[in-house]
C-alpha cells in the first residue's frame, strides 16, 4: 500500500483489494498509546487516496481486539495540564471520526476483548463480527471517568436507551448482548467461523461498485444523525474535565493500587 506506513504498533496487510490494520500490542492486549492513537489515524487518513484498497478490515493481534487507553499513558495524562488533555481528547476523536468517514467500508473482526475506545471503534466499523468469547465494556466511569469522545459513534450504533444502562454501570457484556444492541452484527463461534464470516462479508462488499459504496456511507450519514464534528470541542473539554476530577484521579489511582476506590467501598 503506498504511502502508508503502520508503524511499531500496527500491522499493515494487503491482499489484493483488502487493506488489514492489526493493532499490535497484544502484550497489553493492544491498548492504545498516543503512537498507536496518532498511526492509525494516519493510516484512515491516507485512503482516500488509496483508490486500490477497496475494504479495509480491522483486528487485533492476540486475543484482544483493543482494551482501550493504555494504563502507562494513563497515568501519565492524570498530570497533564486541562489543555493538554482537551488536545488528547481531540485526538481520540479525530481517529475515531477518520475510521467513520473512511471512504471504503470498515470491517471489524473483533477477535477478543474490547474496552473503552476499543468499543469506540468496534462502533465506528460499518460491519462487525464478533467471536463469541468476545466481551464489551465502557469502564470508563469506573474508573471516575466518562466515555466522552467516543459517544457520539457509540450512541450513533447502539441507541440512547442502550447507551444509558451500558456507559451508566460500565459493566462488561457478552457478544450475545452486543449482537442484540446493534454493536456487532454477527457472532462467531469460534476463530474458524470468525474468519470465514469476514471473508464472506468482504467477499460481499466487494461485489459492489467502489464510488458507490463511498457516497452511500455520505448518505447515511448525512441523513441518520446530526454531524458528529459539531460536538467535538464539547465532548473533548467533558474527557478533560473528568480525567482533572477528584473521582478521575481517585478512580485511576485505585485501579493501578487494585484497591476499590472510595465509592466502591461499602459494597
Amino acid at each position: 500500500m503506498d504511502g502508508v506506513n503502520g508503524g511499531d504498533e500496527l500491522i499493515l496487510e494487503v491482499a489484493g483489494p483488502v487493506l488489514t490494520v492489526r493493532l499490535n500490542r497484544p502484550q497489553s492486549h493492544n491498548a492504545m498509546t498516543p503512537a498507536m492513537i496518532a498511526q492509525l489515524t494516519a493510516v484512515f487518513h491516507k485512503l482516500p487516496q488509496q483508490k486500490e484498497i477497496r475494504v479495509v478490515m480491522v483486528t487485533g493481534n492476540g486475543r484482544s481486539f483493543c482494551a482501550g487507553a493504555d494504563l502507562n499513558y494513563m497515568r501519565t495524562a492524570a498530570d497533564y495540564t486541562f489543555d493538554q488533555n482537551v488536545a488528547d481528547g481531540e485526538a481520540i476523536f479525530d481517529l475515531m471520526r477518520a475510521v467513520d468517514i473512511c471512504p471504503q467500508p470498515v470491517v471489524g473482526r473483533i477477535n477478543g476483548a474490547a474496552i473503552g475506545g476499543g468499543v469506540g471503534l468496534v462502533s465506528c466499523c460499518d460491519i462487525a463480527i464478533a467471536a463469541e468469547r468476545a466481551t464489551f465494556a465502557f469502564s470508563e466511569v469506573r474508573l471516575g471517568i466518562v466515555p466522552a469522545v467516543i459517544s457520539p459513534f457509540v450512541l450513533a450504533k447502539i441507541g440512547v436507551s442502550n447507551g444509558r444502562e451500558l456507559i451508566l454501570t460500565g459493566e462488561r457484556f457478552t457478544a450475545a448482548k452486543a449482537h442484540k444492541i446493534g454493536l456487532v452484527q454477527y457472532v462467531a463461534a469460534d476463530e474458524n467461523e470468525l474468519d470465514a464470516k469476514v471473508a464472506e462479508r468482504v467477499d460481499q462488499l466487494l461485489l459492489a461498485a467502489p464510488g458507490a459504496q463511498t457516497a452511500a456511507k455520505e448518505i447515511i450519514r448525512t441523513v441518520a444523525y446530526k454531524p458528529k464534528s459539531t460536538v467535538r470541542d464539547y465532548t473533548a473539554r467533558q474527557i478533560a474535565e473528568r480525567r482533572a476530577s477528584e473521582e478521575g484521579r481517585e478512580g485511576m489511582s485505585s485501579f493501578l493500587e487494585k484497591r476499590k476506590p472510595v465509592w466502591q467501598e461499602n459494597e
